[in-house]
């Protein structure tokens, strides 16, 4: 299930944390070539992703 991004922080491990309008979090890092997200390393590109939808796991799991 898609859900909308609301904000960003960063983890114990400063990896980058995206929250979403559902509560949950996910991971988004840029770590190549498993994962390419380059815009997360810059915070005018995290900006512009608040609102985006992005598919939530964990909703998606308790909707199965």
């Amino acid at each position: 299930m898609n859900r909308e991004i609301l904000s960003f922080h960063q983890d114990e491990r400063s990896e980058w944390v995206a929250t979403l309008t559902c509560g949950h979090t996910i991971h988004m890092r840029h770590n190549p070539p498993w994962q390419n997200r380059p815009w997360v390393n810059k915070p005018i590109e995290r900006h512009e992703r608040i609102g985006v939808a992005i598919a939530c796991a964990y909703c998606t799991a308790a909707a199965g």
